[in-house]
């Protein structure tokens, strides 16, 4: 959590490193902790797959999971299933209207060499009828993938809304070694944790990660050559590029919504102020011109607005301006004492940040329309928010225990999720826009 009471970016850091404790586990569980009862009923019939297949990845759960995780579904236990059909034929609705559901999801997997062919069939219970149909054919190795786009088809048939589950998270993990040192990895996986890979590694603090609009490259500030640094890595080949390394603080790297910029955070004047840095040339502009500490840059979604945090106000608060620069920053942040972290959602109505008081740091939303604020989570240690490509979620990290962990919670507040590990911290989620 970054608690901006004087020096923001001194403390931005600072809390950030002490933070990161103990050996991590790269690979992540989901629990979903809190759900709604008053959803859409919805039953998930395992998949039959060839007999004598050696097919571990079970297709059915990974679509409960993704349903029951999204908020807007209530999904039948398999226990309490009074028929296990997989083809069309075999769906008797009377069944399923006894147990009050409304919909239905049945599927079968067939095998053709090295490729698997799923097939799904999603039905409304009540009025009899098949909704959609869909047929994927995939390698081993994508049948995951290829379950969450599953999800996503499902999802959006009945609720009108883009899923998220073929999406992709970012986050920071740290594994301890001797003499109380570090190995720090920014890691790229599934939305829900699964098939992490680590793109970057160093004995130094990795943080701020940021996806490019186009989901093909990450920001991020790395601490590798003894001050902070912000590199741009390109996922498909490695490669990677340092674009800002001024004396004193280089931070919080946030992508303009043509990919083309990065509003970031430098000191190298002496005080802390927002910066537009142009990628083709590396030239820069200062943005923000205050003598208090501006940090934390977040573009609109339609590049004429940023939004950053700033004491300028005696207290850490969410401003917004121009991104030209022609006009003066307007507070939007009035609950709480503390207000940072601000993100647009993707349609630029909805703000999320952490909200403080009384020591207590949750997750809270602020709609820009009717300014009325709502609290999201319970606390006590909140941090780094941020929406899902489709607005209807959001990614954040909080304390369980002795461990930080990465959760969920929908925009409702209804429906919370974590994404688990076995031991450790994880940090700095950050969802990708793209599929």
């Amino acid at each position: 959590m970054i608690k901006l009471i004087k020096k923001i970016p001194v403390l931005l850091i600072c809390s950030q490193l002490l933070a990161y404790s103990h050996v991590l586990h790269a690979e992540l569980t989901i629990e979903i902790t809190e759900g709604v009862q008053s959803a859409h009923k919805i039953a998930v019939v395992p998949f039959a797959v060839p007999q004598g297949d050696k097919l571990t990845t079970d297709i059915g759960q990974i679509i409960s999971q993704d349903l029951a995780g999204s908020g807007y579904f209530n999904v039948l236990a398999r226990e309490e299933m009074l028929s296990h059909p997989t083809r069309s034929a075999q769906v008797k609705f009377r069944n399923w209207a006894a147990i009050g559901q409304d919909y239905l999801v049945i599927g079968f997997i067939t095998k053709d060499n090295n490729l698997y062919h799923i097939q799904m069939s999603l039905f409304d219970v009540y009025k009899k009828e098949q909704l959609k149909g869909l047929r994927i054919t995939v390698e081993a190795t994508s049948v995951n993938m290829a379950a969450h786009h599953l999800s996503d088809a499902i999802y959006q048939k009945i609720t009108g809304i883009p899923g998220v589950f073929r999406t992709r998270i970012a986050y920071v993990t740290s594994v301890a070694k001797a003499q109380n040192k570090h190995q720090y990895n920014l890691h790229v996986a599934d939305y829900d944790g699964a098939n992490p890979t680590s793109i970057a590694q160093s004995k130094e603090p990795i943080m701020s990660p940021a996806w490019s609009p186009d989901g093909g490259k990450i920001a991020y500030v790395s601490f590798e050559n003894k001050v902070s640094e912000i590199f741009i890595q390109t996922l498909a080949t490695g490669e990677r590029k340092s674009v800002a390394k001024y004396k004193g603080i280089n931070g919080s790297p946030a992508w303009s919504p043509d990919g083309k910029q990065l509003a970031i955070t430098l000191s190298k004047d002496g005080n802390s102020d927002i910066y537009i840095l142009t990628l083709a040339d590396l030239s820069l502009r200062k943005l923000t011109r205050s003598y208090a500490i501006d940090t934390e840059a977040a573009w609109s979604p339609d590049g004429k607005e940023i939004l950053f945090t700033s004491d300028r106000g005696s207290r850490a608060q969410i401003y917004i301006m121009p991104s030209n620069g022609q006009g003066s920053a307007e507070r939007i942040s009035f609950d709480g004492n503390y207000n940072a972290r601000g993100a647009f959602s993707a349609d630029g109505k909805t703000v999320v940040m952490v909200q403080g008081a009384q020591g207590n740091y949750r997750i809270a939303v602020l709609d820009l329309a009717t300014r009325t604020n709502t609290v999201l989570t319970n606390g006590p240690l909140d941090e780094s928010p941020g929406f899902s490509p489709n607005g209807q979620t959001i990614i954040y990290a909080r304390r369980k225990g002795q461990n930080q962990i990465l959760s969920t919670v929908t925009l409702d507040g209804l429906t919370k999720l974590d994404i688990q590990h076995t031991t450790g911290n994880v940090r700095e989620p950050a969802w990708a826009s793209r599929k």
